[in-house]
């Protein structure tokens, strides 16, 4: 265990390159991302989120790792050295108070998605959908959301599971789970793929993800009483936001990681590696869902009851889909609990670093609040499914609602263009050139700098725009 006072780093690159794939990897790659393709016509989106994440969201990733191993503490105080070191004034800090409170309350609902992972690799390996009907599905999803025991004990579990790892520190709690964890959720969505080639209409998964067909469009488009122009800006935005907010920048989980991160390994190799193993997760995840959703003439456009309704649906009635429909909620199970512990990692690095706590207190305080927050979450799909909190002030939505709005709408984006504006403007060239070991007029370093003075800055903005208003 981590004693107070004392920083750690990742034993090996590997183990590091692993624990930030974990980090990216999450519901929003093997969840979101299918659907989300499915609801902007496929292959164009595809197209334009291979594009984001390596051209825009790849020079941020740098950026947070640089900020981490600069700092080699948490966020808040890594960002009030850097801040000192440039002569900029301290009120920089904002931007790990931001990633506090957006990692925290992030967790404090995913937490209660990642519980009913968990128990849906029960439901499905006990054969709980096994020749189900679309009906029986989803009155399976909504029997569990109106059980607010169930989903309280999902909750539970899922965020006991992610303290006990956190609180075992680098070494004996996050470098041991990635190092298992990681794998086996490569090698599940491998076999998964495998199956729904075997099993699924594979030819025409690929052609909907990797071919952009405007006839797509233009039916959503007229769907969505919108002309093509509108609706190709509205892919593209949507887009941007899943590519951003897939690699985790904006919480600041990325400069917790990389203050762990050694002097010699390089930030611009490593991060290359992760957001590519990203990507990679999100196409094989669209890759081992689609072929099952078209063979079975299920809609690609599901939305989020894509994954817990039709799915297992699919499973439900073919043959083996028992164990592989298990191994599929396993899979997403791995998927959020390398990402909440990474969440988590944000306040406890806060809390060990700079009140001196030992790293169990710290992981089980912050647990323990994000854990009570969640309740609200979690009575949200039950109890409280009628109570909007903030109806007087003319917002419309329950605490879940506010919550996932808040931080996916608000201040995610706002905190990745603070970071990208003070790695861009406020950061010293050559203390950006000493962590990225690069010369300053070398042109990848210009093109990076400017990707991030600018580029990035605006399209987070209209992001930002089009979420909120």
């Amino acid at each position: 265990m981590q004693q107070a006072g004392k920083h750690e780093h990742w034993s090996s690159k590997w183990l590091f390159i692993l624990a930030a794939v974990g980090s990216s990897v999450g519901l929003a790659n093997i969840w979101r991302f299918p659907y989300t393709a499915g609801e902007n016509g496929g292959g164009i989106f595809v197209l334009i989120y291979l594009a984001s994440v390596f051209f825009l969201a790849l020079p941020l990733v740098i950026g947070e790792f640089m900020l981490g191993r600069r700092g080699q503490t948490c966020p808040t105080e890594s960002l009030k050295k850097i801040a000192a070191e440039s002569g900029a004034r301290p009120a920089w800090v904002l931007i790990g108070f931001m990633g506090i409170f957006s990692a925290s309350l992030i967790l404090s609902f995913y937490s209660m998605i990642g519980g009913e992972t968990i128990i849906y690799a029960f439901h499905t390996l006990t054969g709980k959908f096994s020749n189900i009907d679309a009906q029986g599905a989803a009155g399976i999803a909504d029997e569990f959301n109106a059980s607010w025991l169930t989903v309280l004990g999902g909750h539970t579990l899922f965020m006991g599971i992610t303290i006990y790892i956190s609180a075992n520190g680098i070494s004996g709690g996050l470098e041991k789970a990635v190092k298992y964890m990681m794998p086996l959720l490569f090698l599940i969505l491998i076999i998964m793929v495998g199956y729904a080639a075997v099993t699924g209409d594979f030819i025409t998964s690929l052609k909907y993800l990797f071919t952009p067909d405007m006839q797509e469009i233009s039916a959503n488009a007229q769907r969505a009483g919108h002309d093509v122009q509108q609706e190709l800006y509205a892919v593209a935005i949507d887009a941007f936001g899943q590519a951003f907010f897939s690699v985790s920048v904006g919480a600041t989980t990325l400069m917790a990681y990389g203050s762990y991160l050694r002097r010699e390994e390089s930030i611009a190799d490593a991060a290359t590696m992760i957001v590519s193993a990203d990507t990679l997760v999100a196409l094989l995840a669209g890759l081992a869902i689609f072929p099952l959703v078209f063979v079975h003439n299920l809609d690609p456009t599901g939305g989020p009851g894509l994954v817990f309704v039709s799915v297992p649906l699919a499973f439900g009635s073919m043959p083996g889909g028992l164990l592989i429909g298990t191994g599929f909620f396993v899979l997403l199970a791995f998927a959020a609990i390398t990402s909440s512990i990474s969440m988590l990692e944000v306040p406890v690095a806060w809390l060990a670093e700079k009140d001196n706590w030992t790293r169990r207190k710290a992981a089980l305080v912050s647990g323990g609040v994000i854990w009570v927050i969640g309740l609200l979450s979690v009575l949200s799909l039950n109890q409280l499914s009628g109570f909007q909190p903030l109806n007087w002030a003319g917002v419309s939505g329950t605490f879940f609602d506010l919550f996932d709005y808040l931080t996916s709408n608000i201040m995610l984006p706002i905190t990745g263009i603070l970071t990208a504006l003070f790695i861009g403007y406020v950061v010293p060239e050559s203390v950006s050139c000493d962590e990225l070991q690069i010369l300053r007029d070398h042109h990848w370093f210009k093109i990076w700098l400017f990707i991030l003075r600018t580029v990035v800055p605006l399209v987070l903005l209209l992001v930002f725009y089009n979420l909120v208003f």
